[in-house]
């Protein structure tokens, strides 16, 4: 941790003692030993922008009467306090409790990384172009096939293919995403293909590979940065990339377009997040100071203070660590592409309700004194 420089690394070079704020870190507060502490007040001189919290809210009470229930009173509160005032110094003037997340450095700088609902061109059939097919969910004794494996036909005769893609890459990319919007070029319909499981081999990261093997620099590297690569390679050297990951994901299309995150409600834009729900349980509520990148993915020296909902999950969403959702198409793609930014945190409660102490994780909360 930065914290942890000796005084002989800071005499040897004084200027490397500075902290990096390159991507949005503040070193405000601290020093955090927990991933939740709790605080009496938030200071935030951000520019607020509360505009979408009610109609994420109304997405919850419309699909979740047990999450509504749970907490529409720290909900209602919230409302009134966006209402009336909106200053987080007033927070506790509508008895609206806060913790602080502490952030991996322990000086409340957490990491917000992105993640979209991307949209690709499929058929119904497989032809020369459009050959790499979508699957739905294998049954699958034990441990399902490998992506080498699905890549070599193990799956071929199932009737388990959902649709046909011309990129390898573009599936590749849903899988990573978990879910994602398909135009179906033959027909002009549009459908939500939804999680519907993953094959159990370990997720390996295809932009470290290129990183390792001196393709794309560290700091190059996002969404984009892949995708430029891929275009110039051919089709054995992608798919030889590609398999490095083992990891495979399936899919079930959805009548519905509405993008559903873990806790079953749909997910709006720059509205929520994926967290890990030992810390944030689904359906609890963020203050945010979330940073804002220019054109070119970099860190525009501001933030904005966002009330955002825990409504999704994600495998590598860890602690101090939130993903917040994008949207849907290419923009949305790029942006949560350049996306791994550091903001302060504070999870919010309210006193004799169910969200009271959020400083308590879930297990510590059931605790008797």
């Amino acid at each position: 941790m930065l914290r942890h420089l000796t005084i002989a690394v800071c005499i040897i070079g004084l200027a490397g003692c500075a902290k990096p704020t390159d991507r949005g870190q503040q070193y405000l507060d601290g020093d955090f030993e927990q991933v939740l502490n709790q605080v009496e007040s938030v200071n935030s001189d951000k520019v607020r922008d509360y505009s979408q919290f009610d109609a994420q809210m109304t997405k919850v009470i419309e699909r979740s009467p047990s999450m509504a229930e749970k907490y529409f009173p720290l909900y209602n509160q919230i409302q009134s306090w966006a209402a009336h005032s909106g200053d987080p110094t007033e927070l506790a003037n509508y008895g609206i409790q806060a913790a602080q997340m502490g952030g991996g450095d322990g000086y409340g700088n957490v990491m917000f990384t992105g993640y979209f609902s991307p949209v690709i061109e499929l058929r119904h059939q497989a032809n020369e172009k459009f050959k790499y097919p979508v699957y739905g969910m294998p049954k699958c004794d034990g441990k399902c096939p490998t992506r080498t494996e699905i890549n070599n036909g193990v799956l071929a005769n199932q009737q388990l293919e959902l649709g046909y893609s011309a990129s390898m890459l573009d599936v590749f990319m849903m899988e990573v995403q978990g879910s994602g919007f398909v135009h179906f070029d033959d027909n002009d319909e549009l459908q939500y293909f939804a999680y519907a499981g993953k094959n159990g081999h370990p997720y390996v990261s295809i932009g470290r590979i290129l990183i390792e093997r001196d393709q794309v620099p560290r700091e190059k590297m996002s969404l984009k940065a892949i995708s430029d690569w891929v275009a110039q390679q051919d089709e054995a050297t992608v798919r030889e990339l590609l398999e490095q990951n083992p990891s495979y994901v399936f899919f079930k299309p959805q009548e519905s377009l509405d993008v559903m995150g873990t806790a079953g409600i749909p997910l709006l834009a720059h509205a929520s997040v994926a967290a890990d729900r030992e810390y944030l349980p689904m359906g609890s509520v963020i203050l945010a100071e979330v940073p804002q990148l220019d054109s070119e993915g970099n860190w525009n020296g501001k933030h904005v203070l966002k009330l955002l909902m825990a409504l999704d999950t994600g495998g590598a969403v860890k602690k101090n660590h939130l993903d917040l959702y994008h949207g849907m198409g290419d923009q949305a793609g790029i942006d949560a592409g350049h996306y791994k930014h550091f903001g302060r945190v504070w999870k919010l409660g309210l006193p004799n309700t169910a969200t009271a102490d959020p400083w308590l994780v879930p297990a510590q909360a059931a605790k008797p004194e």
